[in-house]
């Protein structure tokens, strides 16, 4: 996705919020207003709807108040974390809060005075008093008519006492046009109907008055109740204000002096006039109506209290959402622009979003995002040079890595920059380790650094010769090994031809090779071409010289004195003996010289030396040997005869070493010498190790102890050693001679082989 892509997403969403926003507010608005219209208008509506109404403005009221607790948490978290821009935005929503949240309590304020004042003034005490007045009005309107409606009945039916049944009739109608009635009646004493005049004539199931209103009428002699009244609906049609009128009973007492003999009740149904009908139950209405009104003024004051409060809420609520809203669309550009200097500061070059607007900050933020991707083209190309280069750096480190050679970089005081492998494997000490000290901090090679220091202040002090860029020069070295950190003296001679040439930088290079080996293969090599010639040169004269003193004394034997026969038997006996001797050393050299190359086949070494061991178990044997086995150690690949050899020699040695040493004025009693075997799984080598008990080497011999015709031995040729470094060059074997010691005191040699097993071999 492209940064363009990227930045317009925040503007659609910025857009879907303001209309989402501004719909929602809409509705409120329109939810709030047509409440307030019905409420305000139908009473019957606002009666039966009251409860549900205020539970839906006090849900919108919470939802509203945790909108805003909402927006408000969310900017203080957003100012906590010290986010860009949140400040910007906490202000502008504050300035729009305000500006909404002021006029809108103003408003408020003057609304509720209003609201509250105008409800209470809906119902003063003189409109009250004034509906009271004409309900008292309307209904001494109605008595009175009914009052005087059968006063007349009365005056007009006292005629009828003096007549009969059957002329009671027209006496009826003549009383109905008078009083305008719909009906007259007249009743008999005991409630039978006796005329009728009007509609009622027709019917017949006449409802006749009840007994104790008939017993009242007596009492009173006349009277007028209005009926209907009471079950008119709230707006009544016409028919229905007919049908209100005025019932009036009126006692006729007999004069019983005609045919009539008992007295009668006479009855008129008299309708009254609709106007006055419709304007008392108008009174009625209007009263009952502010009654209830009056009685709900406290819950309709909450309503319109409640909608102010809720339009208040949806003003703030409006305003601070516009405030988020805009101010997101000002801080926008600059919070982008914030994140891609931040990323920046972190290292981040990957390409910045930019806002697509085209106000200043938007192209400031467009500018950022270009530069932005110079730098990352800029850093690009550098990375690309780097990784050349350290491609290159690479390249020649794994060659300095994997050459035999030893590589040392120096300054010009001395001091170890770098090495390679090579360096710590030829000259046996940690190079690693002493990068940053000068070359003599290392233990052993005090005499190389001198050396090398010296050369290279004659190269470069002198000039180069002519033709040559280094110098050459051959070290013998005796470094400190594992064995003379143990307390030991170092095995050999390390031989080094180096060479050294001058860097660039003023740095110096030294280079060296490990020629130990050529050295050593070079002197068997001379030794054996002399020990060819000894054989062959020496061993022809040795045998006439013995025969030729062995017949001297045959020839004189018996003929001379005493004194000169014993001279003679004596200097012939060392003649022979000296030959024998010369003839042993002969053989040994002849031996050393052809000393057969080894077939190298399977062999259990533990089992090779106890086959040999056997040999040692005389009880008659001055210095006893003892074995610890490995009994982990696998086979080697190896020739079981040289392998024989080399025990025989190591044992035998390690015998004389210690009884020399037994005999000696303050020599111990003859300790075993021990022959163990070990296997390392740490080296993954076999190791063979003989040590005695004796006085150990002198250092001028231990470092040259492989050599032939070195030894301590008064009568040793010197072989024994330089046949088992041989052999073992053969096999392939590290070999290792020091001196033991503890307590600072030498207590005898040790010698050390170390093979690698058969599978090693094999791949």
């Amino acid at each position: 996705m492209s940064s363009t892509q990227s930045a317009h997403r925040p503007s659609q969403a910025v857009r879907w919020a303001l209309g989402v926003g501004a719909a929602i507010m809409t509705a409120i608005a329109l939810v709030l207003f047509f409440l307030l219209t019905l409420t305000t208008n139908n009473r019957g509506l606002y009666e039966r709807n009251y409860a549900w109404l205020f539970g839906v403005n006090v849900v919108v009221a919470f939802l509203l108040l945790a909108v805003l607790l909402w927006m408000a948490l969310r900017l203080y978290l957003r100012l906590k974390r010290g986010r860009f821009g949140s400040r910007l935005l906490v202000k502008l929503a504050a300035i729009f809060a305000l500006v909404g949240l002021a006029p809108g309590l103003l408003i408020y304020f003057v609304s509720y005075q209003f609201v509250a004042r105008s409800i209470e003034s809906w119902f003063d005490v003189k409109v009250e008093g004034a509906l009271s007045a004409g309900v008292s009005l309307a209904g001494a309107t109605l008595e009175m008519q009914a009052s005087e409606t059968a006063t007349r009945l009365r005056s007009l039916g006292a005629p009828l006492g003096q007549t009969s049944d059957a002329a009671a009739g027209l006496v009826l109608e003549r009383i109905r046009d008078q009083l305008g009635a719909s009906d007259v009646l007249l009743w008999s004493a005991t409630g039978q109907l006796v005329a009728s005049a009007g509609q009622s004539r027709y019917r017949l199931d006449q409802e006749r008055p009840p007994a104790a209103l008939l017993r009242l009428v007596r009492q009173q002699r006349a009277i007028g109740q209005i009926e209907g009244l009471e079950e008119l609906p709230e707006s009544a049609s016409p028919e229905a204000l007919r049908k209100v009128r005025i019932t009036a009973l009126a006692w006729v007492p007999s004069t019983g002096m005609g045919l009539v003999a008992e007295s009668r009740f006479l009855q008129a149904m008299v309708p009254l006039p609709e106007v006055l009908v419709a304007n008392a139950v108008a009174v009625q209405e209007a009263n009952r109506e502010y009654q209830e009104r009056a009685l709900a003024r406290g819950g309709l004051r909450r309503m319109y209290i409640g909608t102010l409060t809720l339009s208040l809420f949806l003003a703030v609520f409006g305003a601070v959402l516009l405030a988020v809203l805009l101010g997101n669309q000002l801080a926008r550009p600059l919070l982008v622009l914030a994140e891609g200097v931040r990323e920046v500061a972190e290292g981040n070059l990957s390409p910045k979003a930019s806002v697509q607007g085209k106000d200043e900050l938007g192209g400031l933020t467009r500018a950022f995002a270009s530069m932005t991707q110079q730098l990352a083209d800029a850093r690009g190309a550098v990375e690309r040079s780097m990784a050349a280069v350290d491609t290159a750096r690479a390249r020649l480190q794994t060659i300095l890595d994997n050459l035999t050679a030893g590589v040392i970089v120096l300054d010009a005081a001395g001091t170890i920059r770098s090495t390679n492998p090579g360096a710590a494997r030829i000259l046996r000490a940690p190079m690693a380790t002493f990068e940053g000290q000068p070359l003599a901090a290392v233990p052993g090679l005090q005499a190389l650094a001198e050396g090398v220091q010296k050369q290279f202040d004659a190269f470069l002090g002198h000039g180069e010769p002519a033709g040559s860029e280094h110098w050459q020069q051959a070290f013998e070295l005796h470094p400190v090994g594992a064995a003379q950190a143990a307390g030991g003296v170092a095995q050999d001679t390390v031989s080094i031809v180096a060479r050294g040439a001058a860097l660039p930088d003023g740095a110096r290079l030294l280079v060296f090779d490990d020629i130990t080996e050529i050295v050593s293969a070079q002197r068997a090599q001379a030794w054996g071409e002399v020990a060819r010639r000894l054989a062959h040169e020496i061993k022809n004269p040795l045998t006439p010289i013995q025969l030729s003193a062995e017949r001297l004394e045959m020839k004189l034997q018996g003929k001379l004195p005493a004194p000169e026969q014993a001279v003679l038997s004596k200097s012939v006996k060392t003649i022979v003996e000296q030959v024998d001797a010369m003839k042993r050393l002969v053989n040994e050299f002849r031996d050393y010289a052809r000393l057969p190359a080894a077939e190298l086949k399977p062999v259990d070494l533990n089992a090779l030396i106890t086959d040999i061991l056997h040999l040692y178990e005389s009880d008659r044997a001055t210095v006893a040997v003892q074995a610890r086995l490995d009994p982990r150690c696998p086979r080697i690949l190896g020739d079981a005869q040289q392998l024989r050899q080399i025990v025989h020699n190591l044992v035998q040695n390690a015998q004389d070493a210690t009884e020399q040493a037994a005999q000696q004025p303050a020599g111990e009693a003859f300790l075993p010498v021990c022959i163990s075997t070990q296997w390392s799984e740490t080296t993954g080598r076999v190791r063979l190790q003989v040590s005695d008990h004796g006085s150990g080497f002198p250092a001028h011999i231990l470092r040259r102890a492989f050599e032939p015709y070195v030894t301590t031995k008064a009568r040793g040729t010197g072989l024994g050693l330089a046949v088992v470094k041989k052999i073992a060059d053969e096999h392939g074997a590290r070999i290792e001679l020091l001196n033991r010691q503890e307590e600072g005191v030498v207590r005898g040699a040790q010698v050390s082989l170390s093979f690698a097993p058969e599978q090693t071999v094999a791949s």
